[in-house]
């Protein structure tokens, strides 16, 4: 069938200019398909030109329009640059973290370093006698780490340490750490003999006691025995141990030639004694290499810092009330005899290098006091010099971080 045209006039379509009719917003799904087909409709009725960019442009994704990936990008950057801030601060607080540990850490083992710096001192420093601290110890002299140190005596050889270590900022104290420990000498040797030995029935010793051979106590021992054999009506508040237990402890050796003057004020008598009769002395040491007999009066004597208190170089003999009193080492070659009615204190340690042991009626008593005791040894062959103490070991019984 012809189509017939009336009045040279083209047939009149609805789409009138029909760009400017176009819906603009973005149509979704089935009315995306829709507005196309209506598109195409409109254009098939008439000869208006339109682009494929223009047909399409109401059903393209609103990504291809003007501006879009500005937005993106900068909402992009938005969130790398919150999520970075997030990572730095949280980096920051992790690194402030390991350096507060860091600086914990550190302070703990300070402190440790004062623990020890303490047991070091107690058994074998004159200075160090009883209650003491010792405050502002450094490591290194030009640090800000400090330790405090104070000592209690708790019994005869018990001992609490409390060690406090901070680092000083501005005035301030920062990092701080404290450990409380209680420390034990043990050996802690009051009376030494190197062969078999008795202690008389009148005799006290408060602390260890070391004997070479076999020990005859008949009197009192507040503490261990380390002997070869055990036998008398004594008694002992410890334990009994072989020789081979009592790690630590060993004899000094010294050699009475050495702490001679050469003009000694002692001189012994045509029988080869050095008597003192009815004397009342206080003096810082006695050295003599013959037998000492004290015959009544009352002798004190203090042991000056880093030596020992009396050398005797064979017995000591005290007789006719006499009364010693010994505060630091002394040792005798062939042993004491304390006749009725005489005394000795002895607050240190009583070394008995040869033979013989206590004997007598008269009234003994021998308390450990390693710091008392301890002394500067002679140079050594090779010039080096050691300290000496009756302490055998000192180890920590109980140590508490606070």
């Amino acid at each position: 069938m012809t189509k017939k045209i009336i009045n040279n006039q083209l047939p009149i379509c609805s789409v009138e200019k029909t760009h400017r009719h176009f819906d603009r917003s973005v149509p979704k799904g089935r009315e995306a398909e829709k507005s196309i087909q209506k598109q195409i409709s409109r254009l098939a009725c008439g000869s208006l030109e339109m682009t494929s960019s223009t047909l399409f442009y109401g059903a393209l994704p609103i990504i291809n329009r003007k501006g879009v990936a500005l937005l993106v990008v900068l909402f992009i950057v938005m969130v790398i640059t919150v999520l970075s801030l997030g990572y730095l601060s949280r980096s920051d607080i992790e690194l402030t973290c390991g350096e507060n540990m860091l600086l914990r850490t550190q302070m703990d083992y300070l402190a440790e370093s004062g623990l020890e710096h303490a047991r070091g001192l107690i058994p074998s420093n004159n200075d160090f006698l009883g209650n003491w601290e010792a405050i502002g110890q450094q490591l290194v002299e030009s640090s800000d780490d400090y330790y405090d140190i104070s000592v209690t005596k708790l019994g005869q050889y018990n001992y609490q340490i409390t060690s406090h270590a901070y680092r000083e900022k501005d005035g301030e104290k920062i990092g701080q750490s404290t450990i409380r420990a209680q420390l034990r000498l043990d050996p802690c040797i009051a009376y030494w003999t190197s062969n078999d030995t008795i202690i008389s029935n009148t005799t006290v010793i408060n602390g260890d006691v070391y004997c070479g051979g076999n020990l005859t106590n008949n009197g009192t021992v507040n503490g261990d025995i380390f002997a070869a054999g055990l036998s008398g009506s004594g008694t002992k508040s410890g334990q009994l141990y072989g020789t081979d237990k009592a790690v630590g402890v060993v004899n000094p050796g010294l050699n009475i030639s050495n702490f001679i003057t050469p003009t000694p004020p002692y001189v012994p008598d045509s029988n080869g004694n050095v008597e003192l009769i009815g004397q009342n002395l206080t003096v810082n040491g006695i050295v003599v290499d013959c037998n000492l007999v004290i015959n009544g009066g009352t002798i004190k004597i203090t042991a000056v810092k880093n030596s020992p208190a009396l050398l005797v170089g064979n017995k000591l003999t005290l007789k006719n009330g006499a009364v010693l009193e010994v505060n630091g080492f002394a040792q005798t070659a062939n042993g004491l005899s304390v006749d009725n009615g005489t005394e000795a204190k002895i607050s240190g340690a009583l070394f008995i290098i040869g033979t013989g042991g206590i004997s007598g009626n008269g009234n003994v008593v021998i308390t450990a006091e390693p710091a008392k005791a301890s002394f500067q040894l002679p140079p050594a062959p090779d010039g080096k010099q050691k300290r000496w103490s009756p302490a055998g070991g000192a180890f920590f019984r109980s140590v508490k971080r606070e």
